[in-house]
Parts: structure tokens; sequence; C-alpha cells
């Protein structure tokens, strides 16, 4: 069984920001969440991670059509930290091959910060590019705080890691939104 796919007419899509940063190429999809990721290493940036990703397999042995994510923040090492890349996914609005399953790849934007998160914090300028990409994101898409997930919301595992502050990118993105913010508690500093 296949997950349907509905796309948004750009007359119905919601956004009071007069700019949105990631206009993709292709009708856009209708995103339900975000779901982040650590990349598990200290190095990356999208060519390698897209290298990686096309000899990797799905579950009928066909190769994948290369990264899985929608978008990479670099953290210095490999990409310009803070720098925020859209990939091929993201622009032509296809589905990912990110989360391990069906639901949260067809309707989920995969996000990976370069790191491990595991063993290090994310960089200050990372947390700042994550925060401001959910907050668009989330106000084009209007999707609600609490479907901002990690990874290890979706299957077991560790990513996107124990010091990454994922209630505190929640909370800073969604501090000045009116979508899906209420059962948030304040912001602190980093």
């Amino acid at each position: 069984a296949t997950v349907p796919v509905t796309y948004i007419p750009a007359s119905l899509r919601a956004s009071s920001s007069p700019t949105f940063t990631w206009e993709p190429d292709a009708p856009e999809r209708r995103w339900i969440y975000v779901v982040i990721h650590h990349s598990g290493a200290s190095s990356g940036s999208v060519a390698g991670i897209h290298a990686e990703h096309k000899r990797r397999k799905d579950q009928s042995g066909q190769p994948w059509l290369g990264i899985g994510y929608h978008f990479v923040i670099g953290n210095g090492n490999g990409m310009k930290d803070g720098e925020t890349e859209a990939t091929f996914r993201w622009k032509d609005q296809l589905h990912g091959a990110h989360a391990g399953s069906r639901l949260h790849n067809e309707h989920g934007i995969g996000v990976c910060l370069i790191g491990n998160f595991e063993e290090q914090k994310p960089t200050p300028r990372q947390l700042q590019a994550v925060v401001e990409l959910v907050r668009q994101l989330a106000e084009r898409y209007q999707i609600p705080a609490r479907l901002v997930i990690g990874h290890n919301t979706v299957k077991p595992t560790a990513c996107p890691g124990k010091m990454f502050p994922l209630q505190d990118v929640r909370r800073k993105s969604y501090a000045n939104l009116s979508v899906g913010s209420r059962d948030l508690p304040r912001v602190n500093a980093w």
C-alpha cells in the first residue's frame, strides 16, 4: 500500500512571512512532520552524504536515489558552520529516505545536522540555523511543535543524540508563531 501524497496549491499555503528561504522548484507536498537527525560523524557535506546514500539499497534491492534528507546543516567540517543546504529531495518535493517509516518518509521533512550528538553538542550556529529552518517550515506548512521530532521518535535509535536540545529547538522555533506553540513553556537561553 502506498501513502497518498497531497500537494498544496499556492493559493492555499499559510505564510504570513514575506519571504520563505527554501522555495522548492516543484509543487509543494503536504508536509506533516519535521524529523531531525544527526549525521553521527564529526564532518560531512551534502555531496558526501549523497555519495554514501547512492551506494545503499532499499528493501527490494533497488539503489537509493541519493541523499535521504531534505536539508543538511553544516558544523564547519565539510560545510560552513550553520550553513543550511537544501537537497534535490526538497527542491523536487520528493519523499525522504531518512526515517525508517513510510509515513515519516512520505510526509516528514528530513533535517540532518552534521555531527555526533551522542559525543558533543551542536554548534551555536547549527542551533540558530535549525531553529530558523524549523520556524520557516512550521509557518509555511502549519506543522505543530509536537510534530517536530527526533529520529528516535520514529524508530529505536540514538539519533539525533542525547546532546541535541530538541525541546529548546522547538521552543525557540515557535516563540513567535501561533502554530502549535501553546503547549510549550517559555524559552531560556541556550
